[in-house]
């Protein structure tokens, strides 16, 4: 893997990301492993249940209890509460230098104007991809089947 070297001013490479977290799984331990491996201090933002509202979901896994397991992945320097979707605010307040996403925004029109507003603010977008076949919706419709069964 190529190392890159953007720092923020303070000489420290600061990576973010976000997440729901929901029924924690090999998916979110690469991601989060992955994001670590690119930047000196990694900090994830945790989605607050209110917000992940947002997509017509409910968490299964409480807010509380999601980022204290964020919180003690060893991989995870902060965890703090993701509350508003747009990321440029806490991008700037933080001095984020590499921001990390799915790779299902990749080349999106929205996530072309963000990593422009997020280039002006000395912060790279880098896309992971998701690990294939893992996912907390796919883990929540399994343990829903099952327990209609019984």
């Amino acid at each position: 893997m190529v190392q890159i070297k953007q720092k923020n001013v303070h000489g420290i490479k600061i990576g973010y990301t976000t997440g729901v977290f929901d029924l924690f799984h090999i998916g979110h331990l690469n991601i989060l492993k992955n994001c670590k491996s690119m930047c000196d201090k990694l900090i994830v933002g945790v989605t607050v249940d209110e917000l992940v509202k947002y997509k017509f979901k409910k968490a299964v896994i409480p807010f509380s209890e999601r980022i204290e397991i964020i919180r003690s992945c060893k991989y995870v320097d902060v965890a703090i509460p993701q509350y508003e979707i747009n990321k440029l605010e806490v991008v700037k307040k933080l001095k984020v230098s590499y921001l990390f996403v799915g790779d299902d925004w990749y080349k999106t029109k929205k996530w072309k104007i963000q990593e422009n507003k997020l280039k002006k603010l000395n912060c790279r977008v880098i896309y992971f991809p998701y690990t294939k076949g893992t996912s907390s919706s796919i883990i929540n419709q399994t343990l829903i089947k099952l327990r209609k069964k019984k």
